[in-house]
């Protein structure tokens, strides 16, 4: 670390906007323990679940309105140097409107407030889910290739629109950094989405005559991605996967699940009839990810940030199948 980040660490704060997902929680956590952070600030509709003991507390709904002169405030009174905007779910909803909201109208005021308030940097936590699953996909897809997701997702539209307001910041501001890491599935011990719920059922459904190429980035790597960027100034897209893919049908078998093939006539209507009944992880529109496949291509984090996931696809597949079994098993000994 420089002298110029070192002092950046101890007399400006790093300020994280939505701590009740996976990454903003997780990296809470990390910054609360390490003592090199020293000013840590958590921004968030609920407090989060994380024992805060030099983390400073603001309770914001991005949907309010006006929620921007609010943040505003609060970034200059707390004088962020950089923000992590991990307000993103992972998680298709059900109301698609209040979804909208958080995400697209939230992030705009994001950026309002960065902009009014200098933020020096800011650090998107994104999805490769963005660039879709389509049959003309190329076997990797690079930083640089088009946008689809929303094509056939309003869900995956909102998350594009992050992305605009982010690039229109960096345009804007050619002087201040703006990061946007795009993950793939994310698996691990602690991690609980509609695709590790789609995972766990004892009986999976798959389309017949697919098997898509799947790629999984573990936990930790997620994680010490997002430090990598907060401790180094990296411009840019960048793509964050484990080495190597499987077909969708070698990890439900690699899950010890069963692996039910039905044909696509009908399979998208009852997809979103079990979506509307609660009984589906996700709505008809992620239909695609079952029948094509979206890899996202690593080498640019690891070429220009100099960041190389330590699990591969599989090794990250394996851990989160490990303490599945782990809790299964305290399960019936309880």
């Amino acid at each position: 670390m420089t002298k110029q980040q070192k002092k950046i660490s101890t007399t400006k704060s790093i300020v994280i906007i939505g701590a009740q997902g996976f990454k903003g929680q997780n990296l809470l956590k990390h910054l609360e323990i390490n003592s090199q952070y020293k000013k840590v600030v958590v921004i968030d509709s609920k407090k989060p679940c994380v024992t805060l003991k030099k983390t400073k507390f603001y309770k914001l709904d991005l949907t309010e309105t006006l929620a921007d002169v609010t943040l505003t405030d609060i970034l200059k009174k707390e004088k962020c140097d950089t923000l992590i905007h991990s307000a993103i779910p992972t998680t298709p909803p059900h109301n698609e409107s209040h979804s909208h909201e958080f995400v697209a109208i939230g992030s705009y005021y994001i950026f309002n407030a960065c902009a009014a308030a200098n933020v020096r940097k800011v650090i998107l936590a994104s999805t490769a889910d963005i660039y879709g699953a389509f049959p003309s996909n190329p076997n990797y897809l690079t930083e640089k290739m088009s946008l689809r997701g929303h094509l056939h997702s309003q869900f995956l539209a909102d998350k594009i629109d992050a992305e605009k307001q982010a690039l229109k910041y960096q345009k804007k501001y050619p002087n201040r950094i703006v990061t946007i890491l795009r993950t793939c599935t994310t698996l691990g011990p602690t991690i609980n989405s509609y695709k590790t719920r789609y995972f766990q059922r004892p009986v999976v459904t798959t389309m017949l005559g697919f098997d898509p190429l799947l790629q999984f980035v573990h936990e930790e790597d997620v994680i010490n991605a997002l430090l990598t960027f907060i401790n180094k100034d990296h411009k840019g897209i960048f793509n964050l996967a484990g080495d190597g893919v499987l077909p969708l049908s070698r990890v439900i078998e690699l899950c010890g699940k069963t692996n039910l093939k039905l044909t696509q006539i009908g399979f998208k209507s009852l997809v979103q009839i079990l979506w509307m009944l609660d009984l589906s992880p996700a709505p008809a529109s992620h239909v695609n990810f079952l029948r094509y496949l979206c890899i996202a291509d690593n080498q640019k984090i690891k070429n220009d940030a100099g960041f190389t996931p330590q699990y591969t696809t599989k090794e990250a597949l394996m851990s989160f199948v490990s303490a599945e079994r782990l809790r299964e098993l305290n399960l019936k000994e309880v």
